[in-house]
């Protein structure tokens, strides 16, 4: 069983854990032994994965976030006396099937404010701790988007290219103090929600990639593990492939 965290006390927040990416990344990483801050949007899907969490034998916290809003994010860090490393999942699409000239200002500014600008804000709230104790993980999900970009989806993939743009930049001003800050691009990865879309859909999102299939839950958890373990303790500013061939650099 594969097992990257030595330290018993070390903790890690999940924003996001209430579903999809967020909460697989959390179930593992409790099983691995880490005790997890469950954080999400929907508080009660956040307290739905630190239960099961907990019935499994782990160690897990809840609360609600709202990204958005600095002082929602402070006071849901509070919660933790302790935060090792931190994983972003927070992340909304807006309108898809837009052409760039249709795209709405209060649309775009919607997706800007919960992905990029809320990014900042998350960051901003636990990079001190981090600085603090000089050492710190801090992982942003961004989508293969940020990188290729996806027709129809201007706002979606402007704010992910920015994102895996700020995560660079953040690497560099922190790299010397023990943290590390990388960002990861999924394609798509199998969910609830992939699953119930037609398979004319899915097949159509799966031609670009070239292994022919969406990725699975538990190869997203098990590759943001590592990434915010102590075993992942020589890369930074990076953009870590999680698109089955899709991308490449």
């Amino acid at each position: 069983m594969l097992n990257y965290f030595d330290d018993p006390a070390y903790t890690v927040a999940v924003i996001g854990a209430g579903r999809g990416i967020g909460r697989a990344a959390a179930l593992e990483m409790a099983r691995q032994g880490v005790a997890v801050a469950c954080l999400d949007s929907d508080g009660a899907t956040a307290e739905d994965t630190a239960k099961t969490i907990a019935a499994a034998g782990g160690r897990a916290s809840a609360a609600a976030v709202d990204v958005v809003d600095g002082k929602s994010i402070a006071a849901a860090l509070k919660k933790t006396d302790r935060i090792d490393a931190l994983v972003n999942c927070a992340g909304i699409t807006g309108k898809t099937n837009v052409p760039g000239h249709q795209v709405e200002l209060a649309d775009f500014d919607r997706v800007y404010q919960v992905n990029l600008r809320g990014a900042l804000l998350v960051s901003q709230a636990v990079l001190p701790h981090m600085i603090e104790r000089k050492y710190g993980r801090l992982l942003h999900v961004a989508s293969i988007a940020g990188k290729e970009g996806n027709a129809g989806m201007t706002a979606y993939s402007a704010t992910k290219a920015g994102l895996i743009g700020m995560v660079k930049s953040l690497a560099k001003d922190y790299v010397e103090q023990g943290i590390t800050i990388n960002a990861l691009a999924p394609a798509v990865i199998r969910t609830a929600m992939v699953d119930a879309l037609p398979q004319a859909t899915v097949d159509y999102m799966t031609a670009k990639i070239p292994m022919k299939r969406c990725g699975e839950l538990d190869e997203a958890a098990k590759l943001i593990a590592w990434i915010v373990s102590p075993a992942c303790s020589f890369t930074t500013g990076f953009t870590f492939d999680l698109s089955g061939g899709r991308a490449t650099y």
